[in-house]
């Protein structure tokens, strides 16, 4: 008797393709090729007009000479070319590098670098800065500058490529024969993480992954077909957390939005019928916060994703107060975004607020499509009892898992030691399966959804003459979740103020770096010199905040 494994059942064209989310927008443009796909301002595009728009763009940089493994980076806000960008440029087999809209000239520019750009389009918003970063290169290769001017945007700056993006587009041709990958482990995106250094690290994504995690999108959160989406998340945070491939796959609307606003995002919901957003919770926050009198007339069961620093009691209640649906993730940028989601039961609505919110804080199980979430001991590789108690490592294993850092092989391998994606997070698992995250073991802040290492801003307080020791860590924040606080300890007999030291990390840092606190004093260290930063998380928290 033979096993049904020793027939040759050979896999072929027939029975395997690769798995890509690409192949999602050419199925709702010829499903679905009338239903609206794009709304900004007074533009409307429906789905097979996106379609025929990323065709084009895909066959006129295959016209400029960027193909397969090239890499094209975008600076651009949550706007119409943004979203094409997602789908246009690996459709011609090219990797989609999108550029933190918030960072400085300098990390820009080793972006270019590192990544070997050939290509950026660039909102004319970010072209100083981005004029800055390309002077800044360490490799002077020829790049291709496309200006994407945004009709919705009155403000300065100049236009500072050779082509606009929409004289671009005219280059190319809508029923372009685009690349379909043939292999899904090919790269589709590169994301820079702050990581724990100054330098950023490449996190590079493939087809697969991201068709992974944009389906498990629609699994977490129930999403029907035709929802209407609303941008208020950044698309170069994760590739918008998958979301723009989740949109394509349920014929879904997007609703662009080139700068988070409570007016403005209210006013978006109610014109456009909008069903789901995403945000850091500080766009929570701000919604909750805001005047009573721009909350009028909005409709209920919106449902919104949180993602960053564990939503608070007053968020659950205010968002509830509102009659919106909050969802609370985890991840990281190596695991594109959001690959685990504290998972609600019906009978916690029941309870409490303050219980609601105990539970809903958690970082809770993996994604669907996501093969593992584990709380691990990393000296024994061994998973930690489900105590609540005893900490152990996040980690995480499946799909929705990078291909590894671009051009740092030994970042990678400490990353996958053992066969599990090491977060650096610390975390208990408690009784019911739900991981709650304990402490960040990498030292990284989170303020406003923004990664921000500590290392970094600490390299920028030692540049001061005055600063002998100096030690970053986060400041709980009502408004941005943490802050950065920096502790100082001066040289013998120097006098700054902490406005001082502030106005000189602006000079060395992006603004949502820079210290939202400084404390002076001698630094506490151990015997062998290390300062003690768990000890000065515990000052953090009285610690005076500065008008930055």
């Amino acid at each position: 008797m033979t096993s049904i494994y020793d027939q040759d059942l050979p896999r072929n064209d027939a029975n395997f393709v690769a798995f890509s989310p690409l192949a999602f927008i050419e199925r709702t443009a010829t499903v679905y090729p009338q239903r609206l796909a794009v709304v900004h301002g007074g533009l409307r595009r429906n789905w097979r007009e996106l379609y025929d728009r990323c065709r084009q763009l895909a066959s006129a940089l295959a016209r400029r000479g960027i193909g397969r493994g090239d890499t094209v980076a975008v600076m651009l806000p949550n706007t119409p070319p943004m979203v094409e960008a997602h789908f246009g440029i690996p459709m011609q087999g090219a990797v989609l590098n999108a550029l933190n809209i918030r960072l400085d000239a300098e990390s820009i520019a080793f972006m270019l670098d590192h990544g070997e750009a050939k290509a950026v389009i660039v909102d004319r918003e970010f072209s100083a800065v981005l004029q800055r970063a390309i002077a800044l290169r360490q490799h002077q290769r020829p790049l291709l500058v496309i200006d994407a001017d945004d009709p919705e945007y009155h403000g300065e700056g100049a236009r500072i490529g050779s082509i606009d993006y929409e004289a671009f587009l005219q280059e190319g041709y809508a029923d372009y024969p685009w690349h379909y990958p043939a292999d899904e482990w090919e790269a589709i995106s590169l994301n820079y993480t702050s990581g724990t250094t100054g330098n950023p690290k490449g996190v590079v994504y493939h087809h697969r992954g991201a068709a992974m995690n944009a389906v498990s999108n629609i699994l977490e959160w129930d999403m029907p077909k035709h929802s209407v989406y609303l941008w208020t998340l950044p698309m170069f945070h994760c590739n918008g957390w998958c979301f723009p491939w989740t949109l394509a796959a349920r014929a879904a609307v997007n609703v662009c939005l080139r700068k988070v606003d409570p007016k403005a995002i209210f006013d978006a919901i109610r014109a456009h019928g909008v069903t789901h957003y995403c945000g850091a919770p500080i766009v929570h926050n701000g919604l909750i916060n805001a005047p009573e009198e721009l909350k009028a007339g909005l409709p209920t069961g919106v449902k919104a994703m949180v993602a960053g620093a564990a939503p608070p009691a007053a968020m659950i209640e205010g968002m509830g107060r509102l009659g919106f649906e909050i969802t609370h993730t985890y991840g990281l940028t190596e695991v594109y975004g959001p690959a685990a989601v504290c998972e609600g039961h019906d009978e916690w609505k029941a309870l409490p607020v303050g219980e609601q919110a105990r539970l809903n804080a958690r970082q809770g199980v993996a994604y669907h499509l996501q093969r593992g979430l584990a709380v691990i001991d990393p000296a024994t590789m061994q998973p930690v009892p489900a105590d609540g108690e005893t900490m152990g490592e996040v980690m995480f294993r499946g799909n929705i898992t990078m291909k590894g850092y671009l051009k740092n092989p030994k970042a990678t391998q400490e990353a996958f030691a053992g066969g599990w994606f090491h977060t650096g997070d610390l975390a208990v698992l408690q009784p019911d399966g739900y991981v709650k995250l304990k402490d960040r073991a990498k030292d990284i802040i989170i303020s406003g959804g923004e990664n921000i290492s500590s290392i970094e801003v600490e390299d920028a307080l030692y540049r001061h003459p005055a600063v002998l020791a100096a030690a970053v860590v986060a400041k709980p924040d009502d408004k941005w979740g943490e802050t950065p606080c920096a502790f100082v300890e001066l040289k013998a007999g120097a006098v700054v103020t902490a406005q001082e030291i502030v106005t000189h990390c602006k000079a060395h840092l992006a603004g949502f770096k820079v210290p939202r606190a400084v404390v002076f004093g001698e630094l506490p260290k151990t015997s062998t010199g290390k300062i003690q930063k768990f000890e000065l998380r515990r000052q953090a928290g009285s610690a005076t905040a500065i008008d930055v």
